[in-house]
């Protein structure tokens, strides 16, 4: 853990930086291209020889190329925003997450020999004011919630092993808004990141939002009106749309939360769809195969194979340069490549739950740690977090990441080893009844996996956040 000697010298790096990136902010708007070398230039500084000539040059030229798409896209972030709030994210998502906080994760990977994870995402509460059809949170109730000094131990204990990055779920987190403002302001070298179903999105929390600077929203939206509030509720699209202008109003980057799912994957993927949350001002969005979680799930929501190899063509088109949609999706189930598979476990993130317990996924409610007897070291050091740690990556086949959608073997026999209980806080589901919802899909979509990922060209990564054991590249 960080001696008096680690903190001082945090303190000063902090200092000097965060003077930098002021007059850099500022820069901006006068000679911006000598404000993005210089970023680069403390990018290149920190990362030392992991950050090569080579990728040096390649971003410098980028950033000197008028028509890139992506210098365009990162202009058009900065004219929207708010002044204080870019400050913000470059100090504490840039700085601390990206550059300080990585290099910090992974020596203690080495220190602890377990995972580490770059992020870490809570529930402050259970309490959903919505019924999404086949979403476990809406049948939680008001029956659990994180107190402000769980959270203030989640980011502080976090920290100390690098982890600066904070995502909050339920439930719905903005329920809790004083206390997750009293925590970002108290954390306030963290960034915060929340997933909203946007209807308590107002003026006021966007005003201290910004005097904050370090809070960002990821709105659910699911297309068009109609295949959004068939599954949300009549007037829930409406509700996104203004509070996607109340953000871009006050200069709030933020970014979208979608489920896609059998009945509504061609809506949330169109160009006009695209083109519709870009012009509102998201800028980023999440995407989340449909998960049969819980008792309540409807399978027959999952997508099919044919959708899942579209939604793989389709996202990673938004995002070359061939497109002109300046928006950039992430796929959280097919793009398992760029982050060396399943990222579950700790391995760069884990959820805790509002009732405390510590589960390896958001989509996994099985658990033998809690937040309120356990430190976070010692979380990711128990017995399930373990077994992730040592089966991980758990198939080499990157589009098969997931220990329970594409190797459902795998997360029983987990469970069963590490003797962890389920934590599904209103209906408790076993893993043999929830895998079985998996095995078909599975069966169906390991060879279409297989043929996708034969056919693609794929890069030996410089370095792996896997056991030793389990490394390919020494």
């Amino acid at each position: 853990m960080k001696t008096a000697l680690d903190k001082a010298s945090h303190a000063i790096q902090r200092r000097a930086v965060g003077a930098i990136v002021d007059v850099m902010v500022n820069k901006f708007d006068k000679d911006r291209e000598k404000a993005y070398k210089e970023i680069l230039d403390i990018i290149k500084q920190f990362w030392g020889k992991n950050f090569t000539d080579e990728a040096y040059e390649k971003v410098l030229s980028a950033m000197q190329d008028p028509d890139n798409k992506w210098m365009r896209y990162i202009n058009r972030i900065l004219d929207e925003t708010d002044k204080n709030v870019a400050k913000v994210t470059l100090m504490n998502l840039g700085f601390e997450a990206f550059i300080r906080g990585t290099k910090t994760i992974r020596k203690n990977r080495e220190i602890y020999n377990c995972n580490i994870p770059w992020l870490i995402l809570f529930d402050p509460t259970s309490a959903c004011n919505m019924h999404c059809t086949g979403c476990w949170s809406g049948t939680y109730g008001h029956k659990y919630s994180l107190s402000f000094e769980d959270m203030d131990k989640i980011v502080t204990e976090g920290k100390e092993l690098g982890t600066y990055l904070y995502m909050l779920t339920g439930g719905e987190p903005t329920v809790r808004m004083k206390d997750i403002f009293r925590l970002a302001e108290k954390h306030h070298d963290a960034y915060f990141a929340l997933y909203t179903n946007s209807t308590l999105i107002n003026d006021e929390m966007c005003q201290e939002v910004v005097r904050l600077g370090n809070i960002t929203f990821m709105l659910s939206i699911e297309g068009t009106p109609e295949t959004n509030d068939a599954r949300r509720g009549e007037g829930h699209y409406a509700t996104v749309m203004n509070a996607m202008d109340l953000l871009k109003k006050y200069g709030i980057v933020f970014g979208t939360s979608i489920c896609y799912t059998r009945n509504n994957i061609e809506a949330v993927t169109s160009d006009e769809f695209f083109k519709m949350i870009s012009e509102k001002g998201a800028r980023f969005g999440f995407y989340f195969h449909y998960m049969p979680v819980g008792n309540n799930a409807v399978p027959e929501l999952m997508p099919t194979v044919e959708q899942r190899k579209y939604m793989i063509e389709r996202i990673r088109y938004v995002r070359s340069m061939e497109s002109d949609i300046e928006f950039y999706p992430m796929d959280f189930q097919n793009d398992g490549e760029y982050v060396g598979g399943c990222i579950a476990g700790g391995r760069n993130y884990f959820h805790i739950n509002s009732a405390g317990d510590a589960e390896p996924c958001v989509f996994i409610h099985f658990s033998n740690a809690n937040i309120h007897d356990s430190s976070i070291l010692e979380i990711l050091q128990s017995p399930l977090f373990m077994a992730y740690h040592k089966g991980q990556p758990f198939n080499r086949n990157h589009l098969r990441p997931c220990p329970m959608l594409e190797n459902p073997e795998l997360l029983q026999k987990m469970v069963h080893e590490t003797g962890a209980h389920g934590t599904n806080l209103e209906s408790p589901e076993s893993v043999e009844h929830l895998c079985e919802k998996c095995k078909a899909y599975a069966d169906t979509w390991k060879p279409e996996a297989e043929a996708v990922w034969a056919i693609q060209t794929h890069k030996v990564p410089k370095y792996e956040n896997y056991a030793p054991e389990n490394k390919t590249v020494q």
